[in-house]
């Protein structure tokens, strides 16, 4: 049995795969997606909002402007080890003489504990060059209304304005991010399959490859850093490949689409079979005049700020105080105050109560009355355009998603959007003490709809035009008041990088525009990979899983750890794919190592499959369809000769993927309660398992040995 993953996260192109570098190749960036730390250093700007640590500051904080050097490192993408260390060394060399402090650990100070007593943000450096000569690091004349260079490239020349907020790593790269949409767009990955994806990036054979520039200055590619003008909702084809597609193929369903998998399943579903179920799903029952128990308030707010407020981190802990006496002064029965107060007793309760697929279905959810009490009040917080109405209705969705009620959840995050695309439509509607909070709803709002997006096909709201505008959260302020909870921002930044990259992947691989052949895939996937390794080696220590196959204490890595192989997965599935439709695939070397990847972090996914109830809270209607999916994918892997081949050296015995499957089997029915949807998934799965056994002949002895200890495939006939 294989060691898994391999041995250290950070080699990208492990294994038999090797793919050769050349200096000399000009092509595109992909912006990794880094999370820096920054310590104390002399003539640091001090920040008013240090974050609180979850270790009582054993780590510093994340900084905005820490990401320059995530940027410089995306220039450098997926270089070799030699020419990676020399650009380190280089990046470091710099640091040293610009007074930004670096670690031992080379670029990534992330992996340094911090001593000092008090977190500053470095000193941030005249902006004087325009968009493109910062992010090629050239030399910028500051000409106005247009510089040499720009002038030069026929390039739109823009500089930045002062109290702009960038996302520091993308708005470095913007060039390149414009240059891979139009490659994107002109198909030139497809037709040009020795394209490689930055400057040092692995090609595919190591051979001189076109240049990007020649390319993409004859098809005019080249954009300028502009502000939404497209209105309110619509949807515009983005300038930031992180951000799910329109169209896209990475949904759970469209797996019964493959070859071999697509025979599991006695009649072929529509992918929009979700929604429609979700759609035609009974309405929420509430009481109109719930019965409110405030007798155990404190525990509930107390299992809030330590079980709740880790994955969304939108309620702040100094000003909870002032909130529950506005909220207590009213009785509870007007105002947003009132309403977040509600949604927080009703999350917290239901956090102290475990996962919700485990609780008796003839009882109402724990948290229901409070939430009950807080849905009376949104009708009036739905007309109003503020960051407190926004933040309610983000926590109801909070609620919904712990419900199981996708479809609501989307209506209200529809609402959020909507306010806060007026809210950051124009300077100073947010006012100055909001501005914080108004990030963090924001966040929230676009993470919960990549999220739906990934595997519904919904309108999109128009808020990731908004994305390049809004800054990355850095602590709320200390308002003089007690604290009830830590402010830990660690997970929700975690999270925020972690989607966009698997954005990315949807944008790169699934996306109707992407390439459709191993051979232009082999250097896009070799750059998903390690950025996803890089997003790893980002994580403050308490965060940085462990690899080992052990089921972890802390929650918070748990969920890491499997949305780490779940990116994984989807990363190289493509290769499965290729495999199920023709098996002479897999004697291709990178091809067979590729799929040996994504088996692996099936496996690892599934391999524990309670854990999952870790993510209960925030994911559960997510995992549970990233669950049948990774399931399909062993169940047709065991049917293919060369997969199952690959699967036998990744578990030790052959009836561990029996065993696998069918805890996965007995885990979905238990949600199947929960929402038509899941219903139908673990209808599919089931049968799928089913077809599967009786396919590979071993239905009288497996399932039948499974169906003993399996209340879920008693009584079930053989499918021809």
């Amino acid at each position: 049995m294989s060691s898994s993953p391999e041995a250290s996260p950070t080699s990208a192109f492990a294994g038999t795969c090797q793919v050769p570098v050349s200096r000399d190749n000009s092509s595109v960036d992909i912006p990794t997606p880094k999370l820096t730390l920054m310590t104390n250093g002399n003539g640091g700007l001090h920040s008013q909002n240090p974050l609180k640590s979850p270790t009582a500051r054993r780590l510093a904080n994340f900084s905005r402007e820490g990401a320059l050097v995530s940027a410089q490192k995306a220039r450098n993408l997926s270089q070799s080890s030699g020419d990676r260390e020399s650009v380190i060394n280089g990046i470091q060399d710099n640091n040293k003489h610009n007074g930004i402090a670096t670690s031992d650990d080379g670029i990534n100070p992330l992996k340094r504990r911090s001593t000092d007593a008090g977190l500053d943000y470095p000193r941030r450096r005249a902006t004087i060059a325009c968009e493109i000569c910062r992010s090629r690091k050239s030399r910028c004349d500051g000409t106005k209304p247009k510089c040499k260079l720009c002038t030069e490239l026929g390039a739109e020349c823009i500089y930045r304005e002062p109290g702009i907020k960038l996302d520091a790593g993308d708005k470095l790269i913007l060039e390149h991010l414009a240059r891979i949409e139009g490659l994107l767009h002109s198909n030139l990955i497809g037709q040009t399959s020795s394209l490689a994806l930055s400057t040092g990036s692995p090609s595919i054979n190591g051979g001189t490859t076109i240049s990007n520039d020649d390319i993409l200055m004859k098809n005019g590619a080249y954009f300028g850093v502009m502000l939404p003008n497209s209105g309110l909702g619509t949807w515009t084809t983005p300038t930031n490949i992180s951000t799910m597609p329109k169209i896209h193929t990475n949904a759970a369903l469209h797996l019964l689409q493959w070859p071999l998998i697509q025979d599991l399943v006695s009649r072929p579903y529509d992918p929009q079979i979700l929604l429609s179920l979700e759609m035609a799903r009974e309405p929420l029952v509430l009481s109109k005049t719930p019965m409110l128990d405030l007798s155990n308030t404190s525990a509930y707010i107390l299992s809030f700020f330590s079980r709740v407020n880790v994955w969304y981190a939108c309620v702040n802990p100094f000003s909870w105080k002032a909130y529950y006496r506005v909220a207590l002064s009213n009785g509870f029965r007007d105002g947003p105050e009132s309403c977040i107060v509600l949604l927080v007793l009703a999350l917290g309760q239901a956090s102290a109560s475990g996962s919700i697929s485990r609780a008796p279905s003839n009882e109402d959810p724990p948290g229901l009355p409070y939430f009950a009490s807080a849905w009376a009040l949104l009708p009036g917080l739905m007309t109003r355009n503020s960051v407190l109405s926004a933040q309610c209705t983000v926590l109801a969705s909070a609620y919904l998603f712990y419900l199981v009620r996708p479809l609501e959840a989307w209506t209200l995050l529809s609402s959020t959007s909507t306010k806060l695309q007026l809210l950051l439509n124009a300077p100073g509607r947010v006012p100055q003490p909001q501005i914080e909070l108004s990030e963090r709803v924001y966040w929230n709002a676009l993470l919960f709809e990549s999220d739906l997006l990934a595997e519904l096909d919904l309108p999109h709201s128009g808020i990731v035009q908004y994305e390049e505008m809004v800054g990355l959260p850095g602590g709320f302020e200390d308002e003089g008041e007690e604290s009830v909870g830590r402010d830990e921002l660690w997970y929700f930044l975690a999270e925020i990088a972690l989607r966009r990259l698997l954005n990315r992947v949807s944008q790169l691989i699934y996306s109707k525009d992407s390439m459709a052949s191993t051979s232009s895939l082999e250097p896009v996937v070799a750059e998903l990979d390690f950025q996803l390794s890089q997003w790893y080696d980002s994580l403050p220590l308490p965060l940085q899983f462990p690899f080992g196959r052990t089921p972890l204490a802390d929650p918070v890595q748990t969920v890491l750890r499997l949305r780490y192989f779940a990116c994984r997965t989807i990363i190289f599935r493509p290769y499965i794919l290729a495999v199920l439709d023709n098996e002479q695939a897999a004697m291709d070397i990178c091809v067979r190592e590729n799929c040996r990847k994504c088996l692996e972090a099936s496996i690892r996914q599934l391999e524990h499959i309670t854990a999952h109830h870790a993510g209960h809270m925030p994911y559960l209607w997510q995992g549970a369809l990233s669950i049948v999916s990774q399931t399909l994918l062993l169940m047709g892997a065991s049917m293919s000769p060369s997969l199952s081949a690959i699967l036998s050296n990744l578990v030790p015995h052959h009836e561990a993927i029996d065993q696998i499957i069918n805890n996965v089997v007995v885990e979905i029915e238990r949600y199947s309660h929960l929402a038509p949807s899941l219903s139908l998934a673990a209808e599919i799965i089931r049968e799928a398992e089913m077809r599967r056994r009786s396919y590979l002949g071993g239905w009288t002895t497996s399932v039948q040995h499974a169906a003993r200890k399996s209340p879920s495939l008693k009584g079930m006939d053989v499918l021809g």
